[in-house]
C-alpha cells in the first residue's frame, strides 16, 4: 500500500516487494516509515488498527506484490503469491476503509500487471493447489519481481520510474480523475478495456461476487483469530 504525502496533513501508504513501507529519505519530515508483511493477515489487521489510531488517510494505493516462482506456503498455510497479491491487498483495504471514509475525497487505487488481461479468474484454484505451478500463470492470475532477467533484457525499452508512476499519481490527486466512475482500468491516464477481445477472460458478476465472498470469509477468519488471541 503506498503512502505519499499529499500535503502536510495527508497520507498515502507505500508498498514494495511484499512489504508496505514509506520512504523517508529525500522527502520532508511528514513522511513516515511503516513496514508490514503483506502476506500475513494477522500483521495486516494489527498494522491497520495501529496506523489508524495515530494517522489520518486520504488515498490508499495498493502497489505491493510478489512473484514467488515456486509454490510456497506462508505460516498461515496460504499460498504466498495469493496471500500477498490478493488476500493481503483485500484485508489492508478493508481494514483502512473506515479511516478513508473520514476524508472529504477518499480514493483507493489498485495497481495491476497487464498480464491480468489474458488470464481468466479460476475460483476453483485460487491458491494453485491443482496441476502444475506455473510462474507466468500465477503472475497473470494473482494480479487479476519480475522475471529474474527481465529488467536486464528490457531496460532500454522500459519507462522511467516517473513515467511509470504518472497515472497512479494522477489518479491519486487529480480532480479530473474523480469524474470517471469507479472500477475502471487506466493506462496513460485513460480508461481502457479490462479484457482482450475474444480472449474469453471476462468474469461474470456471480464469479466476482464469489471471489469477494471467499476473501471476506478468509479475512474474517484471521481477524477472529487475532481478537481471540489465537
Amino acid at each position: 500500500m503506498s503512502v505519499l504525502t499529499l500535503s502536510k496533513h495527508q497520507n498515502v501508504l507505500l508498498q514494495k516487494r511484499g512489504l508496505a513501507c514509506e520512504r523517508s529519505t529525500r522527502i520532508h519530515q511528514n513522511v513516515h516509515v511503516h513496514i508490514v508483511d503483506m502476506s500475513s493477515p494477522r500483521a495486516l489487521w494489527e498494522f491497520a488498527g495501529s496506523f489508524t489510531q495515530s494517522h489520518s488517510l486520504n488515498v490508499l494505493i495498493n502497489n505491493a506484490g510478489c512473484m514467488v516462482n515456486q509454490r510456497e506456503l506462508t505460516e498461515d498455510g496460504l499460498e504466498k503469491n495469493f496471500a500477498t497479491n490478493t488476500l493481503g491487498m483485500f484485508i489492508l483495504t478493508t481494514a483502512l476503509i473506515p479511516e478513508l471514509k473520514k476524508s472529504q475525497d477518499p480514493r483507493v487505487i489498485t495497481v495491476s500487471s497487464g498480464g491480468m488481461l489474458v488470464q481468466k479468474l479460476n475460483l476453483d484454484d485460487l491458491q494453485f493447489e491443482k496441476g502444475t505451478f506455473g510462474l507466468w500463470l500465477m503472475h497473470r492470475t494473482t494480479h487479476k519481481s519480475s522475471m529474474p532477467d527481465f529488467h536486464a533484457r528490457m531496460k532500454n525499452k522500459l519507462r522511467t520510474e516517473a513515467q511509470g508512476a504518472d497515472t497512479v499519481v494522477w489518479l491519486a490527486v487529480s480532480h479530473a480523475a474523480v469524474k470517471h466512475p469507479s472500477r475502471l482500468f487506466f493506462q496513460e491516464q485513460t480508461p481502457v478495456a479490462t479484457h482482450l477481445p475474444l480472449a474469453l477472460t471476462r468474469s461474470s458478476s456471480a464469479e466476482e461476487n464469489e471471489l469477494m465472498k471467499t476473501l471476506e470469509q478468509l479475512g474474517e477468519r484471521f481477524k477472529m483469530r487475532l481478537t481471540s488471541g489465537l
